[in-house]
C-alpha cells in the first residue's frame, strides 16, 4: 500500500528540514501531525433529523469516513438544550485518511474560497494546534452543489505534536498550509 503523497513528503523531506532548523538531538522530538478533528456544531441539529443525517451525509463525503454524532452532556436551560440531544457531528482523521485530506484541504479547497489570500497564522492555541474555520461546505469538490439542503460552516482542527506554536507552524507551513502574509512579511 503506497503512502499518501503529503505523508512521503513529510518523511522525506519536511522531518529533516525540522531536525535541522530546530536542532533536535532525536528524531523522535520533530513534530508530526497526529490526528486532524473535522466538526460541525449547530442548534438546529438538535430537533431536525433531517438536518443530521445531511450533515453526518457531507462530513462523510468531505473526510471520507463515517462521523459520529456528538450529544449533550447537560441540560442547559438559557439554550433549550436537554441532555442527550444532538449538538453537532465530528470525524477524527488518523493515519493515510488524514494525510489525503490534508493535500485535498490545502491543494483544492482553500484555493476555490473567493477572495483567498490565506489561512490566518495566529490560530493556534499556544501547545501546537492549529484550528481554521469555514463559513460554508460547498469549497470542498466532493460536496454536490444541487443536492445540499443548507449551506454549514465547519471546524477543522489540526493536532500535533510540536511543543510550541513555532514548531507547529513550521511544520504546517513545510506540508503545504497557504498562510497569509502579516504586515512585515516579504
Amino acid at each position: 500500500m503506497a503512502d499518501a503523497r503529503l505523508k512521503a513528503k513529510y518523511k522525506e523531506t519536511v522531518a529533516p528540514a525540522l531536525f535541522k532548523k530546530f536542532g533536535y538531538k532525536s528524531v523522535m522530538q520533530i513534530p508530526k501531525l497526529d490526528k486532524i478533528v473535522v466538526n460541525v456544531a449547530s442548534g438546529e441539529l438538535k430537533d431536525n433529523q433531517k438536518a443530521v443525517e445531511a450533515t453526518v451525509n457531507d462530513i462523510k463525503a468531505i473526510t471520507g469516513q463515517k462521523p459520529i454524532v456528538c450529544r449533550a452532556k447537560h441540560s442547559v436551560a438559557n439554550f433549550k438544550l436537554r441532555e442527550g440531544s444532538i449538538v453537532g457531528v465530528k470525524a477524527t482523521l488518523r493515519g493515510k485518511i488524514m494525510y489525503e485530506f490534508l493535500d485535498r484541504f490545502f491543494n483544492v479547497a482553500l484555493p476555490r474560497v473567493r477572495d483567498f489570500r490565506g489561512i490566518n497564522p495566529n490560530s493556534f492555541d499556544g501547545r501546537g494546534n492549529y484550528s481554521v474555520g469555514l463559513k460554508e461546505q460547498l469549497i470542498f469538490p466532493e460536496i454536490d452543489y444541487d443536492k445540499i439542503d443548507k449551506i454549514r460552516g465547519l471546524d477543522i482542527n489540526f493536532i500535533t505534536t510540536a511543543k510550541t506554536d513555532e514548531e507547529a507552524k513550521e511544520l504546517l507551513a513545510l506540508l503545504g498550509a497557504p498562510f497569509a502574509k502579516q504586515q512585515g512579511d516579504k
